[in-house]
Formats: structure tokens, sequence, C-alpha cells
């Protein structure tokens, strides 16, 4: 059998080693396209010039060009649908990934099946001075959630409780949309959108009501129109904010609420028309209402989940994603890994700003990984870092550092974890509280 070559935008070491585990991964030869610093931790996302060198390097290439993959969110999420159609090679369509990404056709095409499990919510332009009047009269009161139509990660997303918090919030969006809104107007101008979503472009934002509960995602794919919903995962945040502590594989939420998140999945992304590809849902169980919310789409494999699922599974989720690409019916294991739980811990700071003087040493997190089987630690920052000028983080915490961990149930992780925490050594100069 010849190696299928398998082209991976955004590729680096530690998932090369990911992918080199997977079933079939004997016959399979790894590809990076565009620099992996150029998709992770940057706020610049110059689409257009990547797309081009993408397409060079491919161009170059001398042999088959049998796949073409990515595991993140923007830009590379919405680059595979053009390289792919570029090399013809399997993908979902431009139009159903959009229908999913662009916020305010999501939610209008999940009102059309599913309407009682989404919030109300409206379109509105942030540089309209009269905003904050246009949201009202679509009948949104405070508190309401503002985001960008389009946006990366947790980016210039706002709760909002009263006419001054949406005055700040506009004033960081109007001066911050513009990095996101650019390139992702370019994605939409190779698209074929209905009119009402056109006029609705990358620099307008959601206004919508707030929802909430215990949040989780469901992971699923699309293999020739049939929707598999294969894994579900708890996010848990830190009390009484936003900023998100771990997430845990398996969900401990109830076997039926469950079971009615994986069919509220299937309805949606059989009427979105998404097909042969990854992607994962975004849900809120409102236990005290018995209410389930549907939080947003995302287009691929959440790239955070991926050493839980080693970790119980046996095999990174990517698995899932490879085997669409080459035109395969995942080959995905289930409870065949070392651990019964799992789950990647977020090591935060709750500054309003400081600069770091100190961090973990190699030798620290060299130990740390030896004394607690299964850790793996990723540090999000060095000495001399302003926090304020890392990327990709939220509105009110942040993190410093990633902590994957497995157990055999779960007060047991959390244990490890929370002594784990205590041996991460962070000094700060200069701390704004």
């Amino acid at each position: 059998m010849n190696d299928r070559n398998i082209f991976v935008v955004g590729l680096d070491e530690l998932n090369r080693k990911r992918l080199n585990h997977l079933r079939g991964a004997e016959h399979y030869q790894f590809h990076g396209v565009i620099d992996p610093s150029e998709v992770y931790d940057t706020e610049i996302f110059p689409i257009e010039d990547m797309l081009s060198r993408a397409e060079a390097q491919l161009n170059e290439f001398h042999g088959p060009i049998d796949a073409i993959v990515g595991y993140m969110d923007f830009p590379v999420s919405t680059m595979l649908p053009l390289l792919c159609e570029r090399f013809g090679t399997r993908s979902t369509s431009l139009e159903s990934l959009l229908k999913c990404e662009h916020k305010y056709w999501s939610r209008r095409v999940q009102r059309e099946v599913i309407g009682d499990y989404i919030p109300r919510f409206t379109a509105f332009d942030p540089f309209n001075p009269e905003a904050l009047h246009a949201i009202g009269e679509e009948g949104l009161y405070f508190p309401f959630f503002v985001k960008p139509i389009k946006s990366s990660g947790s980016r210039l997303g706002f709760r909002i409780e009263s006419p001054e918090d949406f005055e700040q919030a506009i004033s960081r969006l109007c001066e911050d949309i513009g990095t996101i809104s650019e390139p992702f107007n370019f994605v939409l101008d190779h698209a074929k959108l209905p009119d009402e979503v056109r006029a609705i472009d990358g620099g307008h934002c959601m206004a919508e009501e707030i929802i909430g509960g215990w949040q989780c995602t469901v992971e699923g794919y699309i293999f020739q129109g049939d929707v598999v919903p294969y894994g579900i995962v708890d996010s848990i945040r830190y009390p009484q904010v936003l900023s998100f502590f771990y997430y845990r594989y398996p969900s401990r939420l109830p076997d039926h609420i469950q079971e009615k998140m994986r069919e509220l999945t299937r309805q949606v992304m059989s009427h979105i028309g998404y097909d042969n590809a990854a992607f994962n849902i975004e849900y809120f169980w409102d236990e005290v209402q018995d209410r389930i919310w549907l939080l947003e789409i995302n287009t691929r494999i959440a790239q955070s989940h991926c050493d839980l699922f080693e970790k119980v599974d046996g095999i990174s989720h990517q698995q899932i994603t490879v085997d669409l690409a080459l035109g395969q019916l995942p080959d995905m294991p289930y409870r065949q890994g070392a651990f019964k739980v799992a789950a990647k811990f977020f090591y935060r700071v709750f500054f309003v700003d400081a600069t770091i003087s100190r961090v973990p040493t190699e030798e620290e997190i060299e130990a740390l990984e030896k004394a607690f089987p299964g850790a793996v630690i990723a540090l999000q920052a060095e000495i001399g870092t302003r926090l304020s000028s890392l990327p990709e983080q939220d509105s009110y915490s942040f993190a410093l550092a990633y902590v994957w961990m497995g157990a055999d149930d779960d007060i047991a992780l959390e244990e490890n974890y929370a002594r784990l925490a205590e041996q991460l050594h962070f000094e700060f100069d200069d701390i704004v509280g």
C-alpha cells in the first residue's frame, strides 16, 4: 500500500506526535502547511496571503495530495474548504461551513429547526451610535451578551449589564474587530450568501439573550450524510466568572440530557447540510429550568480535547479528521485508554495586568510530569511577558499554563491537579489588581 500524503495546516511537533499514533498512521505521511507560529497564539490573520502561500507549497509537491486537514479555529477552519476545492480533496462546502461560523447566519438556520433551544438574538453595527437603541427595539434588554459575528476563541465577548458596560465593550470592539472582520470578509466574498446574510458582514456584532447552566461540548462528525455524535466533554468554569477552569471527559450530565443533545445535534447538522467533516457544538443545560440551549457550532474537532480522548478512549480524535479527509468511515476506539476520566486544566491568574518575572523551569515541569502519571504541562507565557499582550485570552483572566491529566475518578483528578498547581511557580512584577 502506498503512503497517503496528508497536509496539515499549522502542523506543530506536539500534534505530529499525536498524529503518528493514529490507527493506520504507518501508511500516512504528514506534511505541514503554513508555519504553526502563524496560526497559534496570534491575533493577525492575513488569510489571503496564507492561502496564496499554501497553494504555492501544494503546487510544488511532487506526488499525490490525498488530504488537506486542520483542527483549529479561524483562520484555519475557513481556509480548508477553499484549499480543498482548489486541489480536489474532501471537505464540507464553504457555504455549509459558514452556516456554522457566521454567528448571525448560524442562528437564523438553527431557528428554522430547533428554535426552542436558542436564545433571542439580533445583529448590530458597533460603529452605529444608535446601536444600543437598535438592540432594545429587537426586544433585548439588560443583561445580554455581545460578541463579533466571527471571533477567535473567547476574544471580544462581553456580558453587558448597563449602558456603561455597553459603551466600554463597544470601544474595545471598534478598536479590535478589524483584525478578524477583514480576513473573514475575504472568505465571505468567495461564498454564495443570502442577501440578508451578506448585509451582515464581519464588521458586525451579535447581541444575545443571556443563557447559562452546565456547559458542555458535543463532539461529532458527518460521514456521507450520517450525523454521529461520539463524545460529550464538560466545560467547568471558575466560580462567579466566565473563565474556564477545566474540560472533563467523559461528561457527567444525566443520560437523558446527553441523549437530547445528541438528538438536537443530528437535527441541526442535517439541516445545515454539513458533510464529510468533523464539528463540535457547545450547549448549556439550565438545571433549574431543565432547559437546553445551543451556544455555538464549531467546524472542527476541539484541539483542547485531543489528549482527553487519547487518555480515555485510546486515540486522539484527530483520527476522525484524518479518516474523513481520506473518505473513510472514522475508526475511533471507545474506552480503550489508560484512564477512566481526563481533563484539561487552565492555570489562571485574575490580575488586571502584570509582568511575568518567573515561570516554572523545564526541570520543574519534567519533575511534575513524572510525579503525576499522564500529566502534560504546556506553558503559555515566558519571563518578561506583559499579561495584557498574551493572545487568545478571555476578558476576565489570563491562562498561563495548560495542564492535561488523567485519573480513575473525578475526586482523584481534582486533587491531583490541586497538588500540581501548588508547585507551578510563577512570579510577577508591576501587578495591577
